[in-house]
């Protein structure tokens, strides 16, 4: 088996810092760290590899070059090779032109490491939460499609997805080669050891660019094929605090309550 296991790096931060110009998030400078449901498909990939020790687990990060600090923690979890995609060109793509990039880049990897029997996202990333990305790029390479999958196992030539519905637990069959985004299942991420921490310490990231995908078309890529348009951000205001109610019985907090709620005019 070989699986594509695509990452982000996100600010690990409450506060995000915006482009006033752009409208883009400014990254440099700004602790990062691997999107928590970036995390979770790679256990699931490492899960699959558990079972059958000759799959090959490939990770691929778009960003600056900082993003391979992530590429080499997943590489010191369960990965096996890892490329960075980055290029001035691809600055300020949203999700669609993110997706295009990336199922670009696939191409140029099926060559360097054989073709993909699983691509894995995570169902979002937490710095933008819009879950397009991982559905945008099975739709640019065609192939079939699960999301908010929990758990993969390969069966009968099939991969088996157990797949969050909102009545439960759905088990899906789906024909390889697919793209299977997941959400927070109820395991965790395994750690890395220090034998593997070491190894990727060492580990030389190769950084793909544009230059490397002779098919990409550059408009629509970056800012000038990215059709969402980002209006206005900001950091909303925080709320003062409520009212605390705190008496010694039920009786007097609950007249209280009702004499507040009357002379607010809400009853």
């Amino acid at each position: 088996m070989n699986i594509l296991v695509c990452v982000k790096q996100v600010p690990d931060t409450t506060e995000i810092k915006i482009d006033p110009v752009k409208n883009t998030l400014i990254r440099a400078g700004v602790p990062s760290i691997l999107n928590p449901f970036d995390g979770y498909a790679l256990e699931a990939a490492a899960r699959i590899k558990d079972q059958d020790p000759e799959t090959k687990i490939v990770v691929l990060s778009m960003g600056p070059d900082q993003a391979k600090a992530v590429l080499k923690e997943c590489l010191a979890i369960a990965a096996d090779k890892a490329y960075l995609l980055s290029d001035r060109k691809f600055g300020g793509s949203d999700t669609l032109a993110t997706s295009y990039i990336i199922s670009e880049s696939v191409k140029k990897l099926e060559e360097l490491e054989g073709a993909f029997d699983m691509i894995f996202c995570g169902k979002q990333a937490i710095d933008g939460d819009t879950a397009q990305v991982g559905p945008e790029i099975a739709e640019h390479l065609g192939l079939p499609q699960v999301t908010y999958a929990l758990e993969a196992a390969v069966a009968d030539g099939m991969l088996k997805v157990n797949k969050e519905t909102e009545e439960g637990v759905a088990v899906i069959g789906v024909e390889l080669p697919c793209v299977v985004t997941y959400t927070k299942p109820a395991w965790e991420p395994r750690y890395a050891n220090i034998k593997r921490k070491l190894a990727a310490n060492r580990a030389e990231i190769p950084t793909l660019t544009s230059e490397d995908l002779p098919t990409i078309d550059l408009e629509k890529a970056g800012l000038s094929g990215s059709p969402t348009k980002v209006k206005k951000t900001f950091v909303p205001q925080k709320k003062s605090g409520g009212v605390k109610i705190q008496e010694e019985t039920v009786e007097e907090a609950s007249a209280k309550l009702f004499k507040l709620l009357s002379d607010a005019t809400i009853i």
